[in-house]
């Protein structure tokens, strides 16, 4: 049998008027489609465990965000919003994302990979391919109005334009995201990594 956390339901209870819902419906269907599914706060976003990550929730200002672990291996392609957070774009309404049956059934499909150990695409790629990396539009969109910052993005080894993209991206608000993305443009365009100052000079 799964558990709930107590502060999944503050999380909740905290969010927008319009969030509330969606996030209480989204819980639902994870436990109906896994029953065994253990909640916990990840990121600081309410995270669901079965054998490992199986899926996470968000709450913004403006919208909310759902996604799989693996979830290209989850979500066929078609259906696949890989240039946002989660697999299916900016959710500000139920409207937003498959019917329940298909999110049920997506779920299901997470469980069984889960089951079967299958690991995250990024972490298997034979003779050490690296996956390529998914920069968020409205990022591509700043660096461009800086050619510096462009310049030296491009140059970036992997994991630093990695450690930039999932700062942006785990970004609880659009405020502090915005916030984020300035900093992230001038560090940048002065060549400095995301964690330049714990870096040994």
């Amino acid at each position: 049998m799964g558990t709930k956390d107590k502060r999944i339901d503050t999380y909740i209870a905290k969010s927008a008027g319009f969030a509330q819902p969606i996030l209480r419906e989204l819980r639902e269907i994870v436990h109906e489609g896994c029953p065994e599914i253990e909640e916990t706060l990840k990121w600081r976003s309410p995270t669901f465990m079965y054998k490992g990550i199986l899926c996470g929730m968000a709450a913004f200002k403006e919208h909310c965000a759902f996604g799989f672990w693996k979830g290209s291996l989850v979500v066929d392609g078609k259906n696949n919003n890989v240039d946002a957070m989660g697999q299916f774009g900016r959710v500000t309404s139920m409207k937003d994302l498959p019917p329940r049956r298909a999110l049920l059934a997506y779920v299901k499909r997470a469980r069984q990979l889960n089951d079967e150990g299958v690991k995250v695409p990024w972490r298997s790629k034979p003779n050490g391919e690296k996956k390529d990396l998914k920069v968020p539009g409205y990022f591509t969109t700043a660096l461009k109005k800086n050619k510096k910052a462009l310049a030296n993005f491009a140059a970036f080894s992997y994991s630093k334009k990695k450690d930039y993209v999932e700062w942006l991206s785990e970004a609880k608000t659009d405020e502090t995201r915005e916030r984020r993305l300035q900093t992230s443009v001038e560090w940048i365009a002065e060549g400095k990594s995301r964690n330049w100052k714990y870096e040994k000079c």
